[in-house]
Order: structure tokens, then sequence, then C-alpha cells
């Protein structure tokens, strides 16, 4: 296939980028390499998926450009230009707390930018968008696990709504285009070339320099840690199976993850949540040092645990997460010590 990945030079869309590039598939990514964290960690990644296709496929088809998602002109020049088969949407204003220092950059990415991709489906036929939504949709929500079928009405930040806001605007463009879409609710992910402002960085920065590691809600939180390879394995399995209406779909008592529609919407996520301080002990074995915990109140917009019903993901894609945590903590530390040994900015 001929596959666009927004977001190419993030943290699953670089990894997305490999695995369809490693199967042979010819792959465009675009990213507009904004300054929400280092851009220079954007463009190694970049230069990370060049040096792979040198050393193991070097007849891989990838084309990289730069390009906002909210550039109208550019979005639809491109998809008129490729006429991709299909989409894998991960580029979006990420980060739950800085929906509320900025949250025009979130309407600007995550809505305009979202029907952007939505036109240039609808216009030249793609076959099947795959997007990114967030484990963050369940918001308030106190049922475990965490499940499709729940109602998502409650959110508590921005980034979280317009995520909501997502999953119904495919819908809509699913049921008047019969456009197929595919949306996926990311539980919190970790891993090599992660994102500098989550947890596992953030913490494996500080703990390395015998600084002392903020531990939110005093410690008392849960999340659903998931790791990259694993993701990916969703990503790409959900890519392959493009939704048609669902037979079974009852208008009285309406599921949300599925409809009369060409509209799926899945959980991805590890199914086994991790104590927070669980998740920073695997840390500081891995890393060889004790973190200094300061220990501080919830912070505005999260929640205080996640944990992800994955059962339809798995019937659907045949995918099941099997990375532990330990193995996954090893292998982003000696990621970490790799890419930052040498760098002072670490």
């Amino acid at each position: 296939m001929k596959v666009l990945v927004t977001g190419v030079a993030g943290f699953i869309g670089m990894h997305t980028a490999l695995a369809l590039l490693a199967r042979g598939d010819e792959v465009v990514g675009i990213d507009n390499i904004n300054d929400y964290y280092d851009p220079q960690l954007k463009l190694d990644r970049l230069a990370h998926i060049q040096s792979q296709i040198e050393s193991s496929w070097p007849n891989a088809r990838f084309a990289f450009q730069k390009l906002d998602l909210a550039d109208d002109a550019g979005m639809d020049a491109l998809f008129q230009a490729q006429g991709f088969d299909a989409v894998v949407h991960l580029a979006a204003q990420a980060g739950v707390r800085y929906s509320l220092q900025n949250p025009r950059a979130y309407s600007q990415s995550n809505l305009s930018g979202f029907v952007n991709v939505l036109e240039g489906c609808r216009h030249t036929g793609v076959k099947h968008l795959v997007y990114a939504s967030s484990s963050s949709v369940y918001g308030g929500n106190v049922k475990m696990p965490f499940a499709e079928t729940d109602p998502v009405d409650h959110p508590v930040s921005l980034y979280a709504a317009t995520k909501k806001a997502n999953e119904l605007m495919a819908h809509t463009y699913s049921h008047l285009y019969g456009l197929p879409t595919t949306g996926l609710r990311f539980f919190t992910v970790y891993g090599p070339w992660g994102r500098p402002d989550m947890a596992p960085m953030l913490f494996t920065r500080a703990i390395r320099a015998q600084e002392a590691i903020k531990v939110f809600n005093h410690g008392k939180m849960r999340r659903d840690f998931t790791y990259i390879d694993d993701i990916v394995a969703g990503v790409v399995g959900t890519l392959d199976r493009i939704p048609g209406p669902d037979a079974e779909f009852n208008r009285e008592v309406p599921n949300p993850s599925s409809s009369w529609a060409p509209y799926r919407v899945f959980n991805i996520g590890h199914s086994e949540p991790v104590e927070l301080m669980d998740f920073i002990a695997a840390l500081e074995k891995a890393l060889g040092q004790e973190a200094i915990k300061d220990f501080q109140p919830i912070q505005p917009g999260d929640v205080v645990a996640t944990f992800a019903d994955t059962a339809r993901l798995e019937a659907w894609t045949g995918v099941h997460p099997g990375t532990s945590i330990d193995e996954g903590v090893r292998r982003f530390v000696e990621w970490y010590v790799a890419y930052f040994g040498s760098r002072s900015k670490a």
C-alpha cells in the first residue's frame, strides 16, 4: 500500500513508519516539527528512519514533507498529488496539562487539522483512515476497566475533548461519505524514542541527574503503560482490517464503538495497569539508581487511573500486547543511555 503517516517525526509515528516500511509498504510522512518539545529529537527520529532504510531496506520507498495539518491548501495538494491507499493519522497537539495553558493550539491542530485529513480522504478515495484517539476520553469515569461501550461524555481536559470530537467527526464522514474509519484510544505509551514530556523520560533524566522526580497524587496513581512495539502491532493490525457496517448494530441500544456506517473505535493498551510507584521501581532497577521522590497533589486535567479493556481489539486483529513492564523499561533505559549518554542536554 501507499500510506500517509501524519506526525511521522513523533514517537508513535516513527515506529509505525518503520513497521510499514519493513513489510514493503510505501510511506509518505508529514510533520510540522513544532517546538512543543525539542525539535532535535524529532529530526533525529527522521534520521533514524533514513538510517534504517539505508542499512536494512535499500529499496524502501519513503518520502518526508514538512507540513502543518492546519495548512488547508498544503493538505489538499498533498492528497491530490499522492493518491494514498490508506492514512494513519497520528499528528496532533499532544499533552493534557499543556492544553490548560495553550488551548488554541489544540483547536487548530486537533480539530481544524483533522477536518483537513478527513476532507483529503473523502476527495481522493482513501480506502481506510486509522486515527489516534486517546484513553483521556474516558475522563471522569471510574468503572474499570475502560471499555469502548462506556459513555465518554465527561472529559476533564480540552485535549480529551478534542479527541472525543475526532471520533464524532470520523463517524460523520463514515456515515455521509462511506469513508472507513478506525479510531484507536491509546493508553500510556512508552519505549525508545519516547516523548520527553512524558513520565518515563522525565523520571529517567531526573534520576540520572540525582534530582527529585515529581510524583503526583502522592504516588496513588495507576497507568496502563503500553510498550511501543505492542502499540504499533495494534496500529498495523487495524490498518489491515477495513471496517464495514456492523450488521449487529442496534440503534435502540447503540454501541458507541461501532455503527451502521463503516466505523470502529478500539482501546489499544496493555490491559494490565501498573502502580506508579512500581513503574518508578522498574526504572530504578534498570538504572541502578534510587529516585529522590517529591510527592505532590494531583494536577488539573489528570485522572487517577487508566485500565484498558482490549478484548475487542484482540478479537478484531488477533494482536495481544505481551511486553512486560520490566522488559519494556529495560529496553527504554538502554536506548535512553545510548541516545543521551554523551549529550549535556540530558
